[in-house]
């Protein structure tokens, strides 16, 4: 039996796109070349592998099962092909995959994608919003590189700190107090950033520690929702350093009243990528972005 690996890896795109168009672009294919190739993937399974389900395609139980082993078969493959060679930026192809929260997005990506646009053209980078299963998006491969402020990871993780950031208070110019001091910051109502919808956050533990508290009146999902919302009312947020230097002119930055932990950035990846040059690249690129300009 003639095998064609091609079809292996037109099998994870369309599992992980679970669309044939999206496929076709990440493949740099037509859009009916990519939907016979799905066909001759049906007819080596014996599997439909995408249904049709109203507007959108949903993978089969067969390949929902298969998923895993198949990306880890094509990135297992990519490294000893990879493995030892010379790396070319400028006809390097292929998409990786970060994950990190607004704040972090919002002074990375940019720059980054000036840097990889500049020296790796054919590079695509897919930014994803935080999860609560991190580690599992690295060992899956669904996720190359994730850049959290988590210092212990799984063994086969590995991680480095690529900066260290402060928080500072963000509000408007005419606030009624003065949050640079304990009783300004803590008579002000609070905007607290959760993705998980917490009410308490390491600022709470400080203050507790110091006797006090604070009074929140709104929990959102993402920075930039906070920094709306302190934009238009009598409000104060707390936000890591790189954020506060690209506060909007309304608003403006004070030093916290109570002295708290810096906050690390720390880039995670999983082991199997130590020997990838494109990606060892991807990482030291990151390293070097954030380092220029950033917070120390």
């Amino acid at each position: 039996m003639h095998l064609d690996l091609n079809l292996l890896v037109a099998l994870d795109v369309l599992l992980d796109e679970g669309s044939v168009g999206a496929a076709a672009d990440r493949l740099h294919l037509s859009q009916p070349a990519m939907s016979r190739t799905l066909g001759r993937i049906r007819r080596a399974t014996g599997d439909e592998i995408l249904v049709r389900a109203g507007r959108v395609m949903l993978p089969t139980p067969y390949a929902e099962r298969i998923r895993d082993e198949v990306h880890q078969l094509v990135t297992r493959a990519q490294t000893i092909f990879t493995a030892g060679t010379d790396l070319d930026l400028a006809t390097l192809d292929r998409t990786f995959t970060l994950q990190c929260n607004d704040v972090v997005a919002g002074a990375l990506v940019p720059r980054l994608i000036a840097r990889v646009a500049a020296t790796a053209p054919g590079v695509c980078l897919r930014v994803l919003g935080e999860a609560d299963t991190d580690a599992d998006g690295l060992r899956r491969g669904t996720v190359d590189v994730r850049l959290t402020d988590e210092t212990t990871h799984p063994a086969d993780v590995r991680s480095a700190t690529v900066l260290t950031d402060t928080l500072v208070t963000a509000g408007r110019h005419d606030l009624a107090a003065d949050p640079a001091t304990t009783a300004g910051f803590t008579a002000l109502p609070h905007v607290v950033v959760s993705r998980r919808g917490r009410r308490r956050d390491r600022i709470d533990d400080v203050l507790e520690a110091h006797g006090t508290a604070r009074r929140v009146s709104l929990i959102v999902p993402t920075l930039a929702m906070a920094l709306a919302a302190v934009t238009t009312a009598e409000l104060v947020t707390v936000v890591p350093g790189m954020a506060a230097a690209r506060l909007g002119p309304e608003l403006r930055g004070w030093p916290l009243p109570v002295p708290t932990p810096e906050i690390p950035a720390v880039l995670a990846w999983h082991a199997r990528h130590d020997r990838d040059g494109a990606h060892t690249w991807l990482r030291d690129t990151i390293r070097d972005v954030l380092s220029v300009g950033g917070p120390r």
